[in-house]
């Protein structure tokens, strides 16, 4: 009895050290910073998540969203996070600053930087003698003296006054005449409000087509994780196909996330990007060559970015 006894024990020790063999371990986690509050830029991410896209490519994805604290470079650039959203002009300042940081992939595929100017304004020289308000950032001054000096306008004469992020309101009130700002955010939302504004598109004036909004990595990070990495870029890609199937779920999954009740507002916007979302997150090595040469001439950073050392085409192709 005993020998039976002690037989079956051995079986179960067996069967149980078997089982622990074949359980699916945990799928690793790829965490995400985004560089603003959700919006409609950043549905592709949320639909790899909400479609599972991220758990078929054999990882998690998770999303962190931008709080009091550090931002998505400052997250990325000390391996708290995996991966960042970002914009390409704030890459090439952080490169210039000595943040070791390495574009994977690209979001939106094209500039999505614009001068959004009130009505009456018929082109950007009409600015001449007018307010335009700027944001603060390093960037807005560079945009606007390049889209102004493209059209034979005078730099020197148009005002500029800071009114951070207010764009939306300053222009309804009529307290700027134009602003640096997105087309596919701003412009839309100003459009919604019935402000029949005027987009002086920075690629319709000297700029070439690059991605505006691309993805982030450290180059420890890739070094050590490239294979984590490239899932979820495969997950976002798939993401980005099923947002343009079903735009209307993308919309009120990014409202719900963005904490808005605005979903037509969203759609809206998601309308606007989708055309010019990044298909296959494909990152274009010669408009980023080019993009280079243009951030280096109006003055966005001093020298120009090193493009080899600044992108990874291989992860996405190029």
């Amino acid at each position: 009895m005993r020998r039976i006894m002690a037989v079956l024990a051995l079986a179960a020790l067996m069967v149980a050290g078997c089982g622990g063999d074949n359980e699916p371990q945990r799928a690793p986690t790829v965490v995400l910073s985004l560089d603003f509050i959700p919006n409609a830029v950043h549905a592709p991410i949320y639909t790899a998540v909400r479609n599972g896209r991220d758990r078929e490519q054999g990882i998690r994805l998770q999303i962190r969203k931008p709080a009091g604290g550090p931002d998505a470079l400052k997250l990325v650039t000390a391996g708290r996070v995996d991966l960042g959203v970002l914009d390409i002009h704030d890459l090439a300042i952080a490169r210039q600053q000595g943040a070791d940081l390495v574009a994977i992939g690209a979001l939106v595929g094209r500039p999505l930087a614009a001068l959004i100017a009130r009505p009456g304004i018929d082109r950007p020289r009409d600015l001449e003698g007018r307010t335009v308000g700027v944001s603060g950032l390093p960037s807005d001054p560079a945009f606007l003296r390049a889209i102004l000096e493209h059209d034979g306008a005078d730099y020197a004469r148009v005002r500029q006054v800071t009114i951070g992020f207010a764009a939306v309101s300053r222009l309804l009130t009529g307290r700027v005449d134009a602003v640096p700002a997105f087309w596919n955010a701003e412009g839309v939302a100003l459009k919604r409000h019935g402000l029949a504004v005027r987009e002086f598109r920075v690629d319709d004036y000297g700029a070439p087509p690059y991605p505006e909004v691309v993805l982030i990595t450290s180059r420890r990070t890739l070094e050590q994780r490239r294979d984590r990495l490239h899932r979820a870029l495969a997950a976002i890609a798939q993401g980005l196909r099923d947002t343009l199937d079903d735009p209307d779920a993308a919309a009120h999954q990014i409202a719900d996330a963005a904490e808005t009740r605005d979903v037509a507002l969203i759609r809206a916007q998601l309308d606007a990007v989708a055309p010019v979302f990044a298909h296959g997150l494909r990152l274009d090595r010669r408009a980023i060559e080019r993009w280079a040469d243009f951030d280096a001439r109006i003055g966005i950073v001093d020298h120009r970015p090193d493009v080899d050392r600044a992108f990874d085409f291989r992860l996405v192709g190029g």
